[in-house]
């Protein structure tokens, strides 16, 4: 497996989450699209021939990954621009008074910041449901969240710092039976675990192509066949009518050249082999720093690749700034120079001490145990390990 050129010589990668390197094979894929084969995929003659066909190749290779046999996949230029075609889609097309959305506390901001903008400028109301210590919405309070307006439901499927993952299933179940439709942001999840569109029962669902090896500038929204949307962008009806533009076949063919990796990656067994190596971190931080480590978040329903855990007695921000050797995060926010808790952490009912103690290490494709020791090691010597 060839490591890409950016991860050779510098700090240990530990913000898969955050992005993931493009993979070389599918940089490879994308070069034709980016000259010989340059031209407009809607164009009936030779040269829209070529770009046409992968256009469409993409679309099911992104299909095959999410076990999906049916329905539309819309390339889009973002997770957030997905989210927002979701989201915005579905709550104009209701064609409800007063339409009703529930969504969860820590969503991504691009979901929480539509739901925003539907209630300033579409009368529109919005439920925000809690979540409990490991970060995971009740059903029990979805189902009581229901009015007779609701038209969405939108939460995601693993949450970016703590890599909880929701019940989904249950919840889209439940939201089908108050005759709602579900979104699910799926950016964190898909490539990392199986997903089966199927048997989840999700209405839309968001793919992110800088979160699988693709490049930033390409991810797609899975659209359930029947289901209706307002488009987000209008014009010359590309994208099924819903998202208008000459479409950048060479980030689809990326994309799908992405998927197509991450479901051969998938069935040889790739994430329980980094579940092994970020669980080997977890249990090596522990013992080297006996009674400081706390994990945060679910210990078991996460994310194979995820550990946010908290060091007490040192901030991450601080352990970061210190430890160059590393690439990783926190969950908290910097505005000129004052660090401010993760709304995440907040909102599972951490206080601001732990909070401001998170780190979130998160593992990928060219994670290794070596990379795994010396990061103990770094993490440790920073901290005052008191073997």
């Amino acid at each position: 497996m060839t490591i890409p050129s950016g991860l050779a010589e510098g700090p240990i990668y530990l913000d898969y989450n955050a992005t993931t390197p493009v993979d070389p094979t599918v940089v490879e894929a994308t070069l034709p699209y980016l000259t010989g084969e340059f031209g407009n995929p809607s164009s009936d003659h030779r040269y829209g021939t070529t770009p046409h066909a992968a256009l469409e190749h993409a679309r099911d290779q992104v299909a095959a990954l999410l076990s999906a046999p049916d329905g539309r996949i819309v390339f889009t230029g973002s997770g957030s621009e997905a989210d927002n075609l979701a989201i915005r889609g579905v709550v104009l097309a209701s064609g409800t008074d007063r339409p009703h959305v529930i969504t969860q506390t820590t969503e991504h901001p691009a979901v929480l910041q539509a739901c925003q903008a539907l209630q300033r400028w579409h009368d529109a109301e919005v439920t925000y449901l809690p979540v409990d210590a490991d970060g995971l919405v009740d059903p029990s309070a979805l189902a009581a969240a229901f009015t007779d307006r609701t038209v969405l439901v939108s939460i995601m499927a693993a949450n970016n710092e703590t890599g909880a993952l929701q019940p989904i299933e249950e919840l889209a179940r439940l939201t089908h039976d108050h005759g709602a439709v579900f979104h699910c942001d799926a950016a964190q999840t898909v490539g990392k675990i199986p997903l089966d569109v199927t048997t989840l029962d999700v209405d839309l669902l968001t793919v992110v192509g800088h979160k699988m090896y693709a490049p930033k500038g390409i991810a797609a929204l899975y659209i359930r066949p029947g289901l209706a949307l307002e488009p987000l962008v209008y014009g010359g009806g590309q994208e099924h009518g819903l998202r208008a533009g000459t479409e950048n076949v060479a980030l689809a063919v990326a994309l799908g050249t992405a998927a197509d990796l991450a479901a051969a990656d998938l069935a040889a067994g790739g994430h329980e082999r980094i579940q092994t190596l970020r669980d080997r971190l977890h249990d090596q931080l522990a013992a080297r720093l006996p009674g400081r480590v706390e994990l945060n978040g679910p210990a078991a329903a996460r994310l194979p690749n995820t550990l946010n855990i908290s060091i007490l007695g040192v901030t991450g921000h601080s352990l970061l700034a210190a430890t160059p050797g590393i690439a990783a995060s926190t969950g908290s926010a910097c505005h000129a120079g004052d660090h401010q808790p993760s709304p995440v952490l907040t909102a599972m009912g951490l206080d601001a001490e732990r909070s401001l103690s998170a780190l979130r290490l998160s593992l990928g494709r060219w994670s290794t145990p070596a990379d795994i020791d010396r990061a103990t090691e770094l993490i440790t010597t920073t901290t005052g390990s008191r073997d």
